[in-house]
């Protein structure tokens, strides 16, 4: 049903006039199996939102709708919903005339596939975008959750569980990919012409707020992981996303191990590399606080992890880093805040000991005299991995100002000197200067030549 475009840097087709579809999908399980819940946002080349489309899915009488606990819908909601079939022609009449874009394109493409083949329709090939393969190349990050690659280029929508709130995230993705980091095509866009389809009355979940997170549910962030390991990933951080998780959560994950081909032992491997990579994370600042040390023992005591039990530690401040900016250079610090295992906050608070701006923050900005007054350090983008200790200070230059041509001038004049005192001595010699005198002056005369020398000298001290 989709198809992935290469992308290329500057230099390749311009995405300038081309509309983006960004979809987002929940299902019962990480194997393809059924859609529960599908959402589309259509983002024009300037960056607006054209329009968003959503709908609960009913995945067909009797099936289970898979990990309530990880997308939040269970049997009853999905009741009256339409097919999938009933809904395939609203999102392709939404999709004409775009380039589809999805976080984990390979993942959303598995799935419609198989649901398209299920049905028995025949859909023309869809343009497509991933926008995690195409993160990758623009920053390093620990891991490439949609979530953490959201974090790190300043996206203000944060995804939650309905696919509505994803959606809505890709999109303000792609519009930044082909923005400001200047992403291309590798070949032209070659967009279908379909046929209008017939469309039957859609069930949108209710928009709820996404919620602030937790200190665990940031700390996941800054944990590494694999290309192959981001979908387990994704539901781990979703589900200890509250810092608390309960049998039936525990027992879902297991189940969507098993779903997926997953041995036990792969799923213990996992569980126990992920919850002692928080607690490094915790520790790794020097403090931790009573939060999260009960926090890391509850999650893995209830995933079986062993040898976890982190002590809180008094008083101090850990880092806590806040970029400012829209520019390449804030995403690029962000994501180099996250891969360092720093904490990279959302908002001016309290807690932040670092506000970094770019240059596209005014001078006025409101939030930098404020940062000063909570007493976090206000560092500018190009200054910051020097300051925050991220790269060493850089080799002292060659002094090239006023004072450099002044300390010269002086060397000169000193060697100079010595050049002086060293032709008169060779005159008084041969006029009878006494050799004690003549020894004393010729000693003054070689200090002069190397003090002078030494001043004038470039190489760094």
């Amino acid at each position: 049903m989709i198809e992935s475009l290469s992308l290329l840097g500057a230099g390749g087709h311009s995405a300038r006039g081309v509309d983006f579809t960004a979809l987002d999908i929940r299902t019962t399980g990480l194997r393809p199996g059924h859609v529960v819940e599908l959402a589309a946002v259509r983002i024009r080349p300037d960056g607006s939102i054209a329009g968003e489309l959503s709908t609960l899915v009913d995945p067909g009488p009797g099936v289970s709708p898979g990990p309530a606990v990880v997308h939040g819908l269970t049997r009853g909601d999905l009741d009256g919903a339409p097919s999938f079939g009933a809904a395939l022609g609203s999102l392709l009449n939404f999709c004409r005339g775009s380039v589809v874009v999805a976080h984990d394109l390979r993942f959303v493409t598995a799935f419609l596939d198989h649901e398209v083949s299920r049905i028995g329709a025949r859909v023309p090939v869809l343009p497509g975008v991933g926008t995690s393969d195409a993160a990758r190349t623009a920053v390093q990050l620990p891991n490439y959750r949609l979530a953490t690659v959201a974090h790190a280029f300043g996206i203000p929508a944060r995804p939650g569980q309905s696919a509505l709130s994803g959606a809505r995230t890709v999109a303000q993705l792609v519009s930044t990919l082909f923005g400001r980091h200047g992403f291309t095509f590798a070949t032209p866009p070659v967009l279908p012409a379909l046929p209008q389809f017939a469309v039957g009355p859609l069930r949108p979940r209710p928009d709820v707020p996404v919620a602030e997170p937790g200190w665990m549910a940031e700390a996941v962030e800054r944990v590494v992981a694999g290309r192959n390991t981001d979908a387990y990933l994704d539901l781990l951080a979703g589900v200890v996303a509250d810092q608390h998780l309960s049998a039936d959560e525990v027992s879902a994950l297991a189940a969507l191990a098993a779903e997926a081909g997953w041995p036990e032992d792969r799923v213990r491997t996992t569980h126990q590399r992920f919850v002692h990579a928080l607690q490094e994370i915790a520790e790794r600042d020097g403090v931790v606080t009573a939060e999260e040390a009960r926090g890391l023992r509850h999650v893995a005591t209830a995933l079986g992890v062993t040898g976890v039990d982190p002590q809180p530690t008094a008083g101090g401040k850990p880092m806590r880093v806040l970029v400012l900016g829209t520019s390449v250079a804030a995403d690029q610090l962000r994501a180099r805040v996250l891969a360092e295992g720093v904490q990279l906050a959302k908002k001016l608070t309290a807690s932040v000991t670092h506000l970094v701006a770019d240059p596209s923050v005014p001078a006025d900005e409101p939030r930098l005299a404020r940062a000063a007054e909570l007493g976090a350090a206000v560092l500018d983008v190009r200054a910051a991995p020097v300051a925050l200790g991220f790269e060493p200070p850089p080799l002292r230059a060659v002094a090239t100002t006023p004072d450099r041509s002044m300390r010269v001038l002086g060397g000169r004049v000193l060697m100079g000197v010595g050049l002086l005192l060293m032709f008169l001595i060779v005159i008084g010699m041969f006029g009878g200067t006494p050799l004690a005198g003549g020894i004393f002056i010729a000693a003054l005369g070689v200090g002069a030549l190397l003090g002078g020398w030494w001043i004038t000298d470039p190489a760094p001290r």
